[in-house]
């Protein structure tokens, strides 16, 4: 006996009202928790996520927060860390506007270059004032 299994047209209609419901798993949506060093450019996965998303260790990687805040990081593996989290200093957390639980994005950011220099300027108000001598005192 040929048992055949046809989908009517009520059990489609059941499919599409509920497909919003079923979500993909995204591998690069990670949850957000309390890092072990205190390093601030640092942020550490599990190897087996680390392998999932084709990254090594010491690779770059930019960050998406809340509210479209991004930032990059330098990524290393830690075995203790669970595959859906990320570990990550309270200062990476206050850039990208998330708190722990929160949901951050991951991608690789291959294409950074290194700094040569840096420059520490002063705001406008902040120097209001002050002459040139008193800077060089």
């Amino acid at each position: 006996a040929v048992v055949s299994t046809q989908s009517t047209g009520a059990d489609k209609k059941d499919e599409l009202g509920t497909a919003i419901l079923n979500t993909k798993p995204r591998a690069n949506r990670l949850l957000v928790e309390e890092t072990i060093n205190n390093d601030i450019s640092v942020v550490t996965l599990s190897q087996s996520k680390m392998d999932e998303l084709q990254l090594f260790r010491g690779d770059t990687v930019l960050l998406k927060g809340k509210k479209r805040k991004d930032t990059v990081c330098i990524v290393l593996s830690d075995e203790s860390c669970p595959d859906e989290k990320i570990r990550m200093n309270k200062v990476t957390r206050n850039n990208l506007r998330v708190k722990l639980g929160d949901i951050v994005s991951i991608t690789a950011c291959p294409d950074v270059k290194y700094g040569s220099r840096i420059h520490v300027l002063p705001i406008d108000d902040t120097i209001e004032g002050l002459t040139e001598d008193d800077l060089y005192a």
